[in-house]
């Protein structure tokens, strides 16, 4: 894998404690060679799993580090979005597309924003009605299988089969034009993700393990991206994602509840 003189872009908070967001995605994209450029949209204390948290909007700073980026002539190959948490930075983010976008780039869209088949607190209906503009902007999409539901209209269900996931997986790709990978489809004992590229559908199963944990989704986008920036398929950027999430939960001890030791598993991959 040849990552070399790849730049990549990652919008995303920036949790001082806790396994998440840009703690986690800039350490695993630059792992793999990747120079990781970071745009953090807001500056918490921990994330919000513990008791009580601060938050920082870094929102008002963006138009000039914009202006700073466009006078020193700065453009990436690809993009990485993950959690916004607001309507604005959507927009923002299109903005970047715009303007700091290097010929033939990439963009990957984690929306972030819904599990269990509920909404994340402080979204709404409209958030997800921008995510579904936006989402139009990427390449590739990485919804579990909650928010493609609220993006798609199609009601949430905990029991389906393979017919469903693909009427899911349709009205995404008619809603987004993007190749979409959805996560956390369970298909008897087994659990991964579905994939529609064009008109191809394809499935990436794995053990499902009896725990889950904060965090796991944006390692799996930091991987995933990473893999497929690398010259890895759709198919196998997922795998490869899905089996470092597995082996992050299994090396992760039980009293430590607000992510994973991603750390020992990344060092282990890399040596």
């Amino acid at each position: 894998m040849d990552n070399t003189g790849k730049k990549l872009l990652t919008i995303q908070d920036l949790s001082c404690v806790g396994q998440c967001s840009l703690t986690v995605a800039l350490p695993v994209l630059s792992a793999y060679g990747i120079e990781t450029c970071v745009l953090p949209t807001a500056v918490l204390s921990n994330h919000t799993m513990f008791k009580q948290w601060s938050y920082l909007d870094l929102t008002p700073e963006v138009d000039n580090i914009y202006a700073n980026w466009r006078a020193n002539g700065f453009k990436f190959d690809a993009f990485l979005l993950g959690y916004l948490g607001k309507a604005s930075l959507m927009a923002l983010s299109e903005r970047a597309f715009d303007e700091f976008s290097a010929d033939g780039r990439l963009i990957v869209i984690d929306p972030v924003f819904a599990d269990n088949g509920k909404l994340y607190g402080g979204f709404d209906a409209e958030y997800v009605k921008g995510m579904a503009h936006l989402l139009r902007r990427s390449d590739i999409i990485l919804p579990n299988l909650t928010e493609a539901c609220f993006l798609t209209g199609i009601d949430y269900r905990t029991e389906y089969d393979e017919r469903y996931v693909e009427e899911v997986l349709s009205a995404l790709a008619k809603l987004t034009g993007a190749v979409a990978v959805v996560t956390g489809i369970e298909l008897g004992s087994k659990i991964g993700e579905a994939i529609r590229d064009g008109d191809k559908i394809s499935y990436v199963m794995g053990e499902k393990l009896p725990k889950s944990s904060h965090g796991t989704g944006d390692i799996f986008a930091a991987v995933f991206t990473a893999e497929y920036l690398g010259g890895k398929t759709l198919e196998e950027a997922a795998d490869k994602a899905s089996v470092f999430v597995q082996d992050c939960l299994r090396a992760t001890p039980s009293e430590h509840f607000y992510g994973v030791v991603f750390e020992k598993i990344l060092k282990g991959r890399m040596a």
